[in-house]
């Protein structure tokens, strides 16, 4: 098993929020700020993680007729603790986020990730695949709050405490003083905007990488093993 293939295919060659394009209504609706962002991305990679482990676990005994059902059951399980969770610890938190932590079940993300992969590989293998999964989805939407949160507030990690208490509020940076404000950056309108340069971007830089790869294969020439056949 190619872990390092699982790992880099979540976090980047098949991000979930910039590639894929699933789970993209939490990713526009929280990411105003960083620390919405960093909230909703740890309890999405939590319930990824534990529920692939769950699903690899389970796999060999679940009928295919029940298949689906089994695992909305167990993500739905998953989710529930996570929530009771961020509502105990992350009371303030918990609370700007409201529905979309238990709208994590519906995330297309994470129920494909259970069918295609988790169920039909071991648990360790399921792990890996739902921690670069849940990675790749959290550096999309941390990404994504840093930007908005820039040009909508002039900040970088406003309102820290909420997830880190008090000293959280040492965090917080004031990048722009007396930031007028940009409200369409907050706004969905400011969202989809911010998400399709973001998207661009990696495309663009996506689009670099492979040609620097070509340039360096022409510069090489061709291998020992190329010549020696011929």
């Amino acid at each position: 098993m190619n872990y390092r293939r699982i790992f880099s295919d979540g976090l980047w060659h098949q991000n979930t929020g910039l590639v894929v394009l699933l789970g993209l209504c939490p990713l526009l609706a929280v990411s105003a700020t960083v620390v919405n962002a960093i909230g909703l991305g740890l309890a999405t990679t939590l319930t990824l993680v534990f529920s692939n482990l769950a699903v690899s676990l389970t796999r060999r005994v679940l009928r295919p007729e029940i298949r689906i059902p089994a695992f909305v059951l167990i993500i739905a399980s998953v989710v529930t603790v996570i929530q009771l969770l961020m509502q105990a610890w992350f009371h303030d938190l918990y609370r700007i986020l409201g529905i979309f932590i238990p709208l994590i079940v519906t995330n297309c993300a994470i129920i494909g990730r259970a069918e295609a992969f988790a169920s039909r590989n071991a648990p360790l293998p399921s792990i890996v695949d739902g921690l670069s999964t849940g990675l790749g989805f959290l550096l999309a939407l941390v990404i994504l709050g840093a930007f908005r949160e820039i040009a909508g507030y002039g900040t970088l990690m406003r309102q820290a405490s909420l997830m880190f208490g008090e000293w959280g509020s040492s965090l917080q940076l004031t990048l722009i003083p007396d930031h007028p404000g940009f409200l369409l950056a907050l706004l969905p309108p400011g969202a989809f905007i911010s998400l399709g340069l973001l998207i661009a971007g990696r495309n663009w830089l996506d689009s670099r990488l492979a040609e620097r790869r070509t340039i360096q294969g022409e510069t090489t020439g061709p291998s020992i093993d190329t010549v020696t056949a011929e």
